[in-house]
């Protein structure tokens, strides 16, 4: 696709050029979110803004402007060809429900240089000061109290009784256990396609334990005839690395924890392959 195909479409899409880059030479576009205050969808459009060429493919991402009028990225930069352009563009769209919000000022929350997911508005400055001292003040009432509570208290006495002598002690008898059937060792597959909004969920033997919807989201870009699914992962705000994160679509019984995914655009069960 020629340049003047790639902004034709970004127009078509609702996107302006900004005037610089600040990280870089490519021509950055935006646009509002459709439905969220404060958030606009970001596209480096590959386009060198001095060469008038396209020098690599096209990145999509979210970012909250903040109270200074600060952009702050709220999702992972995601890129992809002009092909699936449009379809990455709704799914960044569609991540913004997962973004984790401050419960203060209600702002997204993004991912800081230290690694903590913090405000975007920086709202804990105007009200930690007032917390700490009051902290402060409490701690050392809280202490005088507890040293004075602690040395009015008297230590407990022991039982003078006499121990039960060893030969009149009874102990349970052990019981035997038996040993646990083994299960027959299935494969369990799910019906998981290309475009579909997914999600991840942790089971550790055949029960399950937690889910990510709400912190991890992503769409299935294709799967292989062995079962291997290739994820673009557009938003991840839990602990779980990239590594971590699901890639076939099928596992065995046998295996303890258990990391799956989830489809959120449809319904699919997991089930023991026929």
């Amino acid at each position: 696709m020629s340049v003047v195909q790639r902004k034709a479409m970004l127009k078509a899409e609702g996107f302006f050029p900004h005037k610089k880059n600040a990280k870089g030479t490519t021509i950055i576009y935006s646009r509002k979110h459709p439905t969220a205050k404060f958030v606009r969808v970001v596209i480096d459009s590959g386009i060198d803004n001095k060469t008038n060429k396209v020098v690599g493919k096209v990145g999509v991402k979210l970012c909250f402007v903040n109270r200074q009028k600060s952009w702050r990225e709220v999702t992972i930069e995601i890129f992809t060809t002009n092909t699936g352009l449009v379809k990455t563009i709704k799914a960044q769209e569609a991540a913004e429900k997962f973004v984790k919000t401050c419960k203060h000022c209600k702002a997204k929350k993004f991912t800081a240089k230290s690694g903590k997911v913090v405000c975007s508005n920086a709202c804990w400055t105007t009200w930690s000061g007032k917390r700490n001292s009051t902290n402060k003040t409490q701690g050392v009432a809280g202490k005088s109290v507890a040293s004075k509570t602690k040395s009015s208290q008297k230590k407990p006495q022991r039982n003078p009784g006499k121990a039960t002598p060893k030969t009149q002690r009874t102990y349970p008898l052990n019981k035997r256990v038996g040993k646990k059937s083994q299960k027959k060792r299935q494969k369990i597959v799910a019906e998981i396609l290309p475009g579909d909004l997914v999600s991840v969920e942790r089971i550790e033997l055949d029960t399950f334990k937690e889910d990510y919807t709400g912190k991890i989201l992503g769409i299935v870009m294709s799967v292989t005839p062995d079962g291997r699914v290739n994820v673009n992962w557009t938003a991840n705000t839990s602990n779980l690395e990239s590594y971590d994160l699901p890639f076939t679509n099928s596992y065995t019984t046998d295996s303890r924890h258990v990391r799956r995914i989830k489809v959120l655009s449809r319904s699919v069960e997991w089930a023991e392959a026929a």
